[in-house]
């Protein structure tokens, strides 16, 4: 199944808001992208493997797929196919789909998640893979949570593609070495050390083929003098944008699709010259994730 893009309007900062980008500058051009989305029709918060999660609370099932059909909506309006893997009743993590896999160039690298609540879900990324035409897939040996805790930057600046790894939480180390030989990518390993932020993805965003988004709270103090030196030109976030859900993002170099309650972000991303998409996604918080966890880029 996939959605086609389709003509539409979705919301942005205003041309006249006062975080707008400056009337005369050049828009930026558009990356089309390609992603793989789960809908949400069995999620629920039945127990509790990150900080976020709060089985005694009871989760709005009908509202979580309003708000995920929203953000689908917004992806297909904005230009980007969207494909669906259909969810599994046992699994009700599914809809983040970002774990299940990591694609660079038409190679997959396959997950291996780390808690018994979610392993089930790798093989149905795989088959959906693998029946869709990508047949260079990955089996991994060591445990990697896909998207969530890689991310693919295509062109930065006298390196070329690379890969930011995160490591503490959820992937193993040894899965960054794995992944390098597999994708034929620089593999860059970024240490996370506040289990709030228990995803790379949670913490880091690629917002450009070569630019990112970060809280170097996140990360250990060795590595935020790699980010440093690697990306001087970064946008930093603080601890309010990280604990919203703001660096939970995708973006087509133009187009920055975010959580709504991440305030400080959308002005922060306004006056770098982007455009800020906000959307809700409050039900899908509570499982500890916004829009970035619910999307796998598929990079052919």
């Amino acid at each position: 199944m996939i959605d086609t893009p389709r003509a539409g309007q979705y919301e942005v900062v205003p041309a006249d808001s006062p975080l707008a980008a400056p009337a005369d500058a050049a828009p930026r051009p558009v990356r089309t992208r390609e992603y793989l989305m789960c809908p949400p029709e069995h999620f629920a918060v039945e127990y509790a493997i990150n900080p976020w999660m709060h089985p005694e609370q009871p989760v709005d099932a009908e509202l979580a797929v309003k708000q995920w059909d929203g953000l689908r909506e917004t992806l297909t309006r904005l230009g980007h196919p969207v494909h669906v893997l259909d969810p599994q009743s046992s699994l009700p993590d599914m809809v983040y789909a970002a774990n299940g896999a990591f694609v660079v160039d038409g190679t997959v690298y396959g997950a291996r998640f780390r808690y018994q609540q979610r392993r089930a879900e790798a093989g149905y990324h795989r088959a959906w893979y693998l029946a869709n035409g990508w047949t260079d897939f990955h089996i991994p040996e060591h445990t990697n949570e896909g998207e969530g805790d890689f991310a693919y930057l295509p062109a930065v600046p006298g390196v070329g593609g690379v890969v930011l790894a995160g490591y503490g939480f959820r992937t193993a180390i040894a899965a960054h070495a794995e992944a390098q030989e597999a994708l034929a990518r620089p593999v860059v390993s970024l240490h996370l050390t506040d289990p709030r932020f228990y995803h790379l993805d949670t913490a880091l965003a690629s917002i450009d083929d070569s630019t990112i988004a970060y809280y170097p709270g996140a990360f250990s103090a060795a590595s935020q003098r790699v980010l440093r030196q690697l990306f001087p030109d970064a946008l930093l976030a603080d601890e309010a944008d990280a604990l919203a859900f703001g660096l939970n993002l995708v973006s087509d170099n133009r187009h920055v699709v975010l959580n709504s309650t991440a305030t400080g972000m959308v002005a922060k991303l306004a006056a770098r010259g982007y455009e800020p998409v906000p959307v809700e996604l409050t039900e899908l918080h509570r499982g500890g994730g916004s829009v970035k966890c619910c999307i796998a880029e598929l990079r052919r």
